[in-house]
């Protein structure tokens, strides 16, 4: 019912669009003499932002269309090299033809599934693409999943992650972002007790919560603080009619985003203020920059009940990894069995949903690791989003990343 409100209301909404559009149009148009007064400036600012928070946003395009590589600038071709129900494994291919023969790592970038697209970590791609071999999980969105292809679950993820590792083949390092923290630990400990000839050669965990015990957020106190029936009851919905996963049972991206912003919300007003500044003053960069970002924030993506649910349980109620009870299809999830990867934990002095510590305690889980094998990096200053994209994420975080990889490959 909570699904088929929404998108209801989404639809009711396109009259109050269409409206700000005519009205941006108008009041926007050269050829209107008003678009040079304050008044006209402000109608069209104001229209803007109407129409922004009342449009439906699609899944945006990595576009990465270029890098650099030793000074030259060469093509990069994105490619779907292996599709799976819930997700498919994208690779970016430089072309690099004419050049000095390179041998740059091969990475597999493992993006959360949490509502959002892998595009989220455009910034992060492209800031590696120079000197690596960049693969991606690129998640589907579970209401465009028919009931028919099955389920996807944790046990799922994990599962993924071994075989994505598998298929890019001997060599590969893993760098899971936020939330697979917590799979790629699993696959990378089955990988290990199999001693799998394809298992990363390093694993890299940016602001994942291991263990969500240390430093809790408020995400953190919400798991814990409400039962599996309240969420059961309180965020899962099913997808309405008119979707190729109709009657799939979801946890909306809508939900997931609303929750995201009620966190910050002064932040996001303030933005949206400053947004119509910018507008009304003709500052054309700073108004760019805002649209790029929610572009990307605003497009949101719905994950499986099942995982979503079992994600709760396991990570952020029951801390099964860290207190060494995970069990996934009958497999003893056994970090400590880790010893061949180097190991990388990333956290942000300012991080809001995965705590200080909560990802270093990854170090505590592999004893076996050797000690020069095994670094944690903390950045100043920077929050969750901030360990993975931004200035600090190109300049000072992601040359920690790729000197450990460039170590250990």
């Amino acid at each position: 019912m909570l699904y088929s409100l929404y998108v209801a209301n989404r639809q009711l909404s396109q009259p109050v669009r269409w409206a700000a559009d005519m009205i941006e149009e108008f009041y926007g148009s050269p050829t209107n003499p008003m678009s040079e007064t304050w008044f006209g400036k402000s109608m069209a600012a104001g229209a803007e932002i109407v129409s922004r928070l009342t449009r439906n946003y699609g899944k945006p395009a990595f576009g990465l269309a270029t890098t650099v590589v030793d000074g030259h600038e060469v093509a990069v071709n994105e490619e779907i090299i292996l599709r799976k129900p819930f997700c498919q494994l994208v690779r970016f291919r430089r072309d690099v033809r004419g050049l000095a023969p390179r041998n740059d790592p091969k990475v597999l970038v493992v993006a959360p599934m949490s509502g959002h697209f892998a595009t989220l970590l455009r910034g992060t791609v492209e800031a590696l693409l120079p000197e690596h071999e960049v693969f991606i999980t690129d998640w589907t969105d579970a209401r465009e999943v028919p009931l028919t292809w099955g389920n996807f679950d944790l046990d799922d993820y994990v599962d993924y992650v071994v075989d994505f590792l598998r298929y890019i083949g001997p060599g590969a390092h893993a760098i899971a972002v936020c939330q697979p923290s917590v799979p790629v630990m699993g696959a990378a400990a089955l990988m290990a007790d199999a001693n799998d000839p394809m298992q990363a050669s390093t694993i890299t965990l940016m602001g994942g919560p291991i263990d969500t015990r240390i430093s809790p957020t408020v995400p953190n106190d919400l798991a814990m603080r409400n039962s599996m029936m309240w969420f059961r009851q309180s965020v899962i919905s099913s997808v309405p009619w008119g979707f190729p996963g109709f009657m799939r049972r979801v946890y909306p991206g809508f939900l997931q985003l609303t929750s995201f912003i009620t966190m910050n919300l002064d932040r996001h007003i303030n933005s949206h203020m400053r947004q119509f500044e910018h507008l009304v003053k003709g500052d054309g960069d700073p108004a760019e920059s805002h649209r790029r970002f929610y572009d990307e924030y605003l497009a949101v993506m719905d994950l499986t009940a099942e995982f979503y649910l079992q994600t709760i349980q396991v990570v952020f109620k029951e801390h099964q990894l860290p207190r060494g009870v995970w069990v996934s299809r009958g497999r003893k999830i056994n970090p400590a069995a880790i010893s061949k990867p180097g190991l990388l934990t990333v956290e942000g002095e300012l991080d809001d949903i995965s705590g200080l510590g909560q990802t270093r305690a990854a170090h505590d889980l592999t004893p076996n690791i050797a000690a020069d094998k095994r670094v944690h990096y903390e950045q100043k200053g920077v929050g969750h989003y901030g360990i993975f994209n931004g200035r600090r994420w190109r300049e000072q975080i992601m040359p920690q990343v790729r000197n450990f990889i460039r170590a250990n490959d």
